[in-house]
């Protein structure tokens, strides 16, 4: 791990070069590692091979927390769920957590409206007359997690010194508040977090493969190819066709119309063509789903590119900075198959089954991995000489730094590397592992002694690895 977790060392300080980590706890005797899930902001998420959700670096101070990421600081430890079915996947965001078990059940945690109520929706029609939930009207009062823009802006653009400031200013530390005794159970005295998990209830027999996790929403992919969403949808990131602030029932998002009929409440947007048809999306069902601060990315089978939530920074890759209310195909990848996705607060990236890495959206700190700090408003090709012309394989994004593996196991790390003032101090946590906290806007190779890496999975200010020991 590297990057800033505060409760990681007991200094609070960054680590600047990738440091291992053990399962020291007693509670993990003869488990190891089995995946790396990121975390959120301030802690870091694993799962273990015997199907246990890990947590740490979460930071008690003055009766208060990072996000709700379990009670364990430095050393990583069992984040128990209402459960005994073992854990397939996890996923972390700004103030939020979802976990997949290998049953399909889903279960949501943190910020209140991000964990759905009991209610389902199947039906497409009827999502339009939702109610706005009370917590859409709440959530004004908690700093977001740092756009620099009103929710219903769509197109323009601050210069590139605004956005640094108001970057930089925008990392708050989000906290909640446990009473001494209690601190094990639900948040005392603060009604915006839940810490208890509760299961997210989805339709009969629907077995849940995956989740991302964004800003304010989720979205989670079934066995059969459908894709669910809840939370937060101002933007348009829960695929609605509206600007619906609060979707707290679990619903279909619309990304495809399948011709087997599984996914018959699916349709598609194309770019202006508002009426065309679902058969026209290359593909059957949804492959992968990734969220961003406030937008939305998912791939077909046959490796198409949808894409649909906030624009202001071009991250949906649409050519413009328009917000796309519904899932819409990014029209200059029509005919790449794309493999891979991962997105950041602002940026999106792709890798095709070729090996090619596409990055789009924001770049003020160099995440998009292009030289520059200008963003991208269509998907631009980044020079494979910057990995050695190696074959990309797995990508991660962090708020705002990225991480990418190539099939030899080599790691690249690129943007943000620093932040500033936090809490009257200065610290400069380093996200990418160069052993330094200067940013840099193309990808740069990290070192990793004595291990192969096997995945990469990036928090809000760090990054987490797996490898395999080398003998």
């Amino acid at each position: 791990m590297w990057g800033y977790l505060p409760g990681a060392s007991p200094e609070k300080s960054p680590i600047l070069s990738p440091a291992p980590v053990r399962l020291s706890d007693p509670s993990l005797a003869g488990d190891s590692w089995k995946d790396v899930c990121g975390g959120g902001c301030g802690f870091a998420m694993a799962i273990s091979e015997k199907g246990k959700l890990i947590t740490w670096g979460s930071a008690d101070d003055e009766s208060q927390s990072y996000l709700i990421s379990g009670k364990h600081g430095e050393i990583p430890g069992h984040f128990q769920l209402p459960t005994e079915a073992l854990v397939g996947k996890a996923a972390a965001g700004w103030a939020h957590c979802a976990s997949v078990t290998e049953e399909g059940e889903v279960y949501a945690w943190g910020w209140k409206e991000c964990v759905p109520s009991g209610k389902v929706i199947t039906d497409f029609i009827t999502v339009g007359s939702l109610q706005k939930d009370v917590a859409g009207k709440q959530s004004s009062s908690i700093a977001e997690q740092g756009s620099p823009q009103s929710s219903n802006t769509s197109s323009g653009s601050d210069s590139h010194h605004e956005n640094k400031k108001v970057g930089d200013e925008a990392v708050k530390r989000r906290k909640v508040s446990f009473s001494k005794q209690d601190s094990d159970s639900q948040a005392s005295g603060d009604e915006f977090f839940t810490v208890s998990p509760s299961i997210v209830t989805l339709g009969n027999g629907v077995k849940i493969t995956s989740v991302a996790v964004g800003g304010r929403h989720s979205l989670a992919l079934s066995d059969v190819g459908q894709v669910w969403g809840w939370g937060y949808g101002g933007e348009g990131q829960l695929g609605l066709g509206s600007r619906i602030k609060m979707v707290s029932s679990p619903h279909l998002i619309p990304c495809i119309e399948s011709a087997s009929g599984k996914d018959k409440s699916s349709a598609f947007h194309q770019g202006s063509s508002a009426g065309a048809q679902g058969s026209n999306v290359p593909g059957s069902f949804v492959m992968e789903i990734a969220c961003g601060g406030r937008h939305s990315v998912v791939i077909t089978d046959a490796g198409a590119l949808l894409t649909f939530g906030w624009g202001l920074y071009g991250q949906c890759g649409q050519g413009s900075n328009a917000d796309q209310l519904r899932p819409t195909l990014v029209p200059s990848l029509l005919g790449t198959k794309v493999e891979k996705i991962a997105a950041g607060l602002w940026h999106t990236l792709c890798v095709t089954v070729n090996g090619h890495i596409y990055a789009f959206g924001g770049n003020q700190f160099g995440q998009l991995g292009t030289g520059s700090d200008q963003p991208e408003t269509s998907p631009r090709q980044l020079d494979a000489s910057r990995f050695e012309n190696k074959h990309s394989r797995i990508v991660s994004c962090g708020a705002r730094h990225s991480a990418l593996l190539t099939d030899d196991g080599s790691l690249f790390t690129w943007g943000w590397n620093k932040y500033g003032q936090f809490n009257s101090d200065d610290y400069l946590p380093e996200q990418l592992g160069l052993g330094d906290s200067n940013d840099r806007n193309i990808p740069c190779q990290v070192s990793i002694a004595g291990g192969r890496p096997r995945n990469v999975a990036c928090g809000w200010w760090h990054s987490l690895l797996l490898a395999d020991k080398t003998v």
